[in-house]
């Protein structure tokens, strides 16, 4: 079984360049598991690392649909395990979309109904609100893990609901694993993750994130689900003339720290991740777990 790296944790923990660290020292390559670093075009706003800042490591699953395009969870799996078995090197899947993560590492079984167009162009007429209503009526469990400002994972699960009779919490359960994955978990207190939120924000605004907004709002329009990510979403607002410059940055801090808290609620309930407070840590559980001494 293919022995597999997971660098997971909240936003702005830290855990991207730790990867590149550790990917360099183990010969490695990494794996993206954020679901709107797939877009093409998202970049600020998604913080991807430029390509100077990489340090020569192999990145994958980035940059992988333009935002207007579809891309499905089973989508995303199967080009992982895909890549996965292309290569020889030690895979680092690195990110903090946990669905992206458990669907790898516990080969979840997805649910395999297509798209149907009418339905979703009925829901995406709907707000945030009345689609998360929806969803606690055909599946509390879902409604409870899926974050009220992901209209695409709503919508998802609605249509899974409708379109199969089923529950969508019911039918991503685990199969037999086909990785073996050490999970390493990197986290910060919560307020000076909060300040590192805040900081990276006002850089993310700094280095152009109005103007990248902006563009993509001109190209396609803000109501696509893509457009629903946090920065986007927001400044949306903004160009719309619905809330103040100054109201949709803050408003993007805010909504990035509840995302932060979201995502260690998630990972805080899988018992099989090691939460590490140093790069030297990092490298002795990965070491043992895979018993290989790793270039000096």
């Amino acid at each position: 079984m293919q022995k597999i790296i997971v660098i997971l944790g909240p936003t702005a923990s830290g855990k991207t360049h730790l990867a590149i660290n550790l990917a360099k020292k183990f010969e490695g390559y990494i794996i993206s598991a954020d679901s709107r670093q797939i877009y093409r075009g998202m970049d600020i706003g998604t913080d991807k690392l430029p390509e100077k800042e990489r340090r020569g490591v192999e990145h994958r699953m980035i940059d992988i649909v333009d935002p207007n395009q579809e891309f499905s969870l089973a989508q995303y799996q199967k080009r992982v395990f895909s890549i996965i078995k292309q290569s020889d090197k030690l895979p680092f899947l690195v990110g903090g979309t946990g669905l992206y993560i458990k669907a790898v590492v516990d080969n979840l079984d997805i649910p395999k109904s297509g798209p149907d167009k009418v339905l979703r162009k009925k829901l995406e007429e709907k707000s945030n609100e009345e689609l998360l209503k929806e969803l606690i009526k055909l599946d509390v469990a879902a409604a409870r893990t899926i974050d009220e400002n992901n209209r695409r994972r709503l919508i998802r699960a609605i249509e899974v609901c409708r379109t199969t009779g089923h529950k969508f919490s019911k039918q991503t359960s685990k199969q037999k694993p086909i990785v073996n994955a050490l999970q390493i978990g990197v986290s910060a207190p919560r307020e000076e993750l909060y300040q590192k939120i805040d900081r990276r924000v006002d850089e993310m605004i700094k280095e152009g994130l109005i103007e990248e907004a902006k563009k993509l709002g001109e190209r396609y329009g803000w109501d696509i689900p893509s457009m629903s990510a946090i920065g986007y979403r927001q400044l949306g607002l903004y160009f719309q003339k619905r809330i103040t410059l100054k109201e949709a940055v803050e408003l993007i801090k805010k909504d990035t720290r509840n995302y932060a808290r979201r995502q260690l609620t998630w990972f805080r309930k899988d018992e099989r991740i090691h939460w590490i407070k140093s790069q030297p840590e990092a490298e002795k559980l990965i070491k043992n777990f895979i018993k290989k001494i790793p270039r000096a």
